[in-house]
């Protein structure tokens, strides 16, 4: 081995572990995921998690109360956010093909403890974004459970509904798809396929039949006026931008696109998911690029097309907050269209939980490979080469999130968490790049360092744009897995163990 793949300052927080290391850990039986998985599958998974509540839930929050409909401009600019994150991940995906994604990243470039910091924010990440979905499934489907005249006790409708306490559907439909999960990811490739199909027809029906019902005077003006909302911008629900430079908060105007932005793009998550998914797939150097960069570009198309034409149908104003979509159909007299799209939605959702769910267990799995989880949960299944452990332990725990949560609070928390493995990703390319310059990279990301700079400040920009009080919840989560670290991961790390002459 040369000098420069071995660990560098193996007792010290900033150690790496190099891509070659990581991919022998791939190799060894016990902890050894199958490999099954296609471009096209990758790119369905895409597609899959990516469209879900923010196409069918999030175009009537921010059109109603932020942008109005240059609703279409805030995707615009989160998409553009992602992409530049996309070209990152596309080259450590391809080059680091272990399962992980922005954590496994992070450890073969910038060091231990910054891996697990975003090891540690991702299984929030994810965790959380699995709870909302399912939640937002939950109250698709009783809404079409109301529509038969099926009704459920009301204390099993969750905390969103009046006298509600906890939500059986979410409960139930994370405990069926982590089953799923454990039985093998070509099962969930052909499961998510046909989901897929339903939703993405579901999305054409509304651009489609849309187009039929727009009413030009709508979209003016385009961009509604700067308004001031009430409470002013001391308090910890403004952007951190605003709290920390002092001018009061807008909706609405350009500064209305940008806080638009930062709200949908909960709608992108999910490319980055694609990426924890690089160990199982069959050829990760030529399919993981296709599979990233493909599901970003066909959902960003949709969601813009969706967004001009809801809010062509109806005016930004009056448009729905909970359904927008199909409430829009009703209002312009068509209340077959609004069902199918409830049906679309509750249906379309269930892949975003399935992917999401994914993402965290292999985190998850990652970490404990490494020694800074307890090495019990690295363990795959003797049949169906899948990790059981976490995929159960993590399953069970969020079913019961799900059942308890409430929807309203943890949307931006997602979309923090993201933005940070985002800036993480970025720098790490150019990190690895000056001190790994003879890694072979099938797919190299263009003008580095420039757009991995743009990449991060983009990202840092939107998370400006998130409420103080998210940035507040976020550093804690944060402080607590430094904590964990120092007294369990940091003595447990196979990479620290090994500087030491310990065998792992």
């Amino acid at each position: 081995m040369s000098t420069d793949q071995r660990p560098r300052a193996n007792n010290g927080v900033f150690r790496t572990k190099t891509v070659e290391q990581s991919i022998r850990d791939t190799e060894e039986p016990e902890h050894a995921l199958k490999k099954s998985l296609s471009a096209w599958d990758l790119m369905v998974f895409g597609v899959g998690v990516i469209i879900g509540t923010g196409i069918f839930v999030l175009t009537g929050k921010v059109a109603k109360e932020n942008a109005g409909p240059a609703t279409a401009l805030a995707f615009i600019a989160a998409g553009i956010v992602c992409a530049l994150a996309a070209l990152c991940y596309a080259e450590f995906a391809s080059t680091v093909p272990v399962a992980g994604s922005a954590y496994t990243f992070a450890y073969a470039s910038i060091g231990e403890l910054p891996a697990w910091i975003i090891g540690w924010d991702l299984v929030l990440e994810f965790a959380l974004g699995t709870a909302v979905v399912a939640v937002g499934w939950s109250g698709y489907v009783r809404s079409l459970m109301d529509n038969i005249d099926w009704h459920l006790p009301a204390a099993l409708e969750g905390p969103d509904a009046p006298g509600g306490t906890f939500d059986i559907l979410a409960f139930l439909l994370v405990l069926v798809l982590t089953v799923v999960l454990v039985l093998g990811m070509k099962l969930s490739a052909r499961i998510t396929a046909l989901v897929v199909a339903i939703k993405v027809t579901v999305v054409m029906i509304v651009i489609v039949a849309g187009l039929f019902f727009i009413v030009g005077d709508n979209y003016d003006p385009f961009i509604p006026p700067a308004v001031t909302p009430e409470g002013g911008g001391s308090n910890w629900d403004s952007p951190l931008v605003q709290l920390l430079f002092g001018y009061e908060p807008t909706n609405f105007g350009v500064m209305g696109i940008f806080t638009a932005a930062s709200v949908v793009f909960f709608a992108f998550i999910g490319f980055d998911v694609v990426a924890t998914a690089a160990e199982e797939t069959k050829l990760p150097q030529r399919d993981m690029p296709r599979g990233i960069l493909g599901s970003l570009f066909i959902c960003t198309v949709l969601y813009v097309a969706v967004a001009l034409v809801v809010t062509g149908m109806q005016h930004y104003s009056e448009l729905s907050v909970s359904a927008p979509l199909a409430d829009a159909f009703k209002a312009s007299g068509h209340p077959f269209y609004a069902g199918v799209i409830s049906f679309g939605a509750a249906v379309g959702l269930t892949t975003v939980c399935l992917i999401l769910l994914l993402g965290q267990t292999r985190v998850f799995f990652a970490m404990s490979r490494d020694g800074l989880l307890p090495r019990f949960f690295s363990k795959t299944h003797p049949r169906f080469k899948t990790p059981y452990r976490p995929t159960i332990l993590l399953g069970v725990i969020i079913a019961i999130v799900a059942g308890f949560t409430s929807i309203n609070e943890l949307a931006t928390l997602v979309n923090i968490g993201t933005l940070f493995a985002f800036v993480v990703v970025a720098f790490g390319v150019i990190v690895l790049r000056r001190s790994r310059p003879d890694l072979p990279r099938a797919f190299r990301t263009p003008w580095v360092p420039v757009l991995p700079i743009l990449s991060i400040a983009a990202s840092l920009w939107l998370m400006l744009n998130l409420p103080g009080e998210t940035w507040f919840r976020f550093a804690v989560w944060m402080a607590i897995g430094i904590v964990v670290y120092f007294l369990y991961g940091r003595s447990h790390s196979r990479l620290g163990r090994e500087g030491q002459g310990a065998k792992y």
